[in-house]
């Protein structure tokens, strides 16, 4: 049985700026105009990848009980020069925190972006050329 997740915006009445609020009640300003007051959805595309993402890997790191204490994962993405103006590729580095094992790391970020991970497989199943790379960082030092 599928799972049917709902949004909505509204604009605001001016320019290009919009309210949204996606079914859960979270609220997030978009704009054509990225930077200024709200984000662009696509960049809102891509922190959905990002997101989706580091939450499998943290879930999966914890569930092999890895002593991870943070983690980043950032992504750049291209997109094509003409209308509709598709992402075409992206680069996921993925920074890991702590004392975790790397094969550890590996098997977590093939299972979120192979199996869980929704939104990155959306983004392969569409063509878009993902690489994908990590580091391990040291445990993070509290002040």
């Amino acid at each position: 049985m599928s799972t049917t997740k709902t949004a909505r915006v509204t604009w605001k009445g001016t320019g290009l700026d919009f309210a949204s609020e996606v079914g859960s009640g979270y609220k997030l300003d978009l704009s054509s105009k990225a930077g200024v007051d709200a984000g662009s959805p696509m960049e809102m595309l891509l922190a959905g990848v990002v997101g989706c993402t580091a939450i499998d890997v943290v879930m999966i790191l914890q569930k092999q009980r890895q002593p991870i204490t943070g983690l980043e994962v950032e992504i750049k993405a291209q997109r094509a020069e003409t209308y509709p103006m598709v992402y075409t590729d992206a680069e996921l580095t993925y920074i890991v925190q702590g004392d975790v094992d790397a094969n550890a790391v590996e098997k977590a970020i093939e299972l979120s972006e192979e199996k869980y991970c929704s939104a990155s497989i959306m983004f392969r199943q569409a063509g878009v050329n993902m690489q994908t790379t990590y580091r391990i960082e040291p445990a993070a030092v509290a002040v």
